[in-house]
């Protein structure tokens, strides 16, 4: 592990790099203080856990200053260290959407679930071992929850599509919205959007109505968990629903003429590198949000919604 980035935002905010895979710029931690502590949000995979924790420590905190942890939703990229970091902030309450507290509780079948899209293997060498969190710790949400943070608050907002369990969370103070995977994959240096459109519970009008619903909080700052803030603020919110779109629409072409996952993935790639006569992806992307994911995301979505015979809405 390399040493932890620590970087100012501005109120007293701070961004922590997680160093997934050893790898800086894919998996974001955000600090925000409060009157007597520390808001986190995000924790990461439990395979992040130690430079989570020496990124707090750089930050000047101690364990037992933060108080309140969120998480956007409870895939393992953002939430599988959150049993593995309970001990570690003694003090803190842990908050997650109402739908994903019970995953937290017991990850069997979120465990297994990343097994299943990721594979066995690549699962448990990502996300690393997943811990429990006892129920006494942690605290449902459903959206519309505000919590106090210095020069303001930070307001809940359920934000359904890449999951059902998805919230995104907006800082009064900063006005910044922490999109989680709820605006894609937007990594630094780069102004490349990518779809985060995993299976198994991908619903593109929801997702649509989330981001609507982010961009009424008209942030001058949209804080990605993969990667950091963006400048471009909500003009990456209106973009965001077109490059879905527009993977939706290949993905949609390229089932109708073979669904299985490999060729609707190379057919998704191929647009991607080639089709949108935008910026090219950032290195680093696949690891975050594959083309095989979005594939197996977009046919579950086909398939349940009987699209495959006809054009999509």
């Amino acid at each position: 592990m390399t040493s932890p980035r620590v970087r100012e935002l501005g109120q007293g905010r701070l961004l922590l790099d997680l160093d997934f895979r050893d790898t800086e710029g894919l998996v974001a931690a955000y600090l925000l203080p409060e009157s007597e502590g520390w808001t986190l949000v995000e924790t990461g995979p439990s395979t992040c856990r130690e430079a989570l924790l020496a990124g707090v420590a750089q930050a000047g905190v101690s364990p037992e200053e933060v108080r309140h942890v969120f998480v956007t939703h409870v895939h393992l990229d953002h939430a599988g260290g959150m049993g593995a970091v309970v001990d570690a902030f003694p003090k803190a309450t842990f908050y997650a959407h109402e739908l994903g507290v019970p995953h937290m509780v017991d990850p069997t079948r979120l465990v297994a679930s990343a097994r299943r899209a990721w594979g066995t293997a690549a699962s448990d060498r990502l996300w690393g071992t997943i811990a429990p969190v006892p129920a006494a710790r942690i605290v449902a949400l459903r959206g519309g929850e505000r919590f106090p943070v210095d020069h303001g608050e930070l307001q809940v907002l359920a934000t359904p599509g890449h999951a059902r369990h998805h919230l995104a969370f907006f800082d009064t103070a900063l006005r910044g919205v922490f999109t989680g995977d709820g605006a894609g994959v937007r990594l630094e240096h780069s102004s490349h959007l990518r779809p985060a459109v995993p299976p198994p519970d991908l619903d593109l009008d929801q997702l649509f109505a989330s981001l609507d619903a982010m961009r009424r909080t008209d942030p001058k700052v949209v804080l990605f968990s993969h990667f950091g803030p963006s400048p471009d603020g909500a003009a990456d919110l209106m973009r965001y629903r077109t490059v879905v779109e527009q993977w939706r629409d290949v993905a949609l072409a390229a089932a109708r003429e073979k669904a299985d996952p490999e060729f609707v993935a190379g057919r998704l790639k191929a647009y991607d590198l080639t089709g949108t006569g935008a910026s090219a992806p950032a290195e680093g992307e696949s690891i975050i949000s594959s083309y095989s994911l979005a594939a197996q995301g977009f046919l579950r979505y086909f398939e349940t919604r009987g699209l495959l015979g006809r054009d999509p809405k």
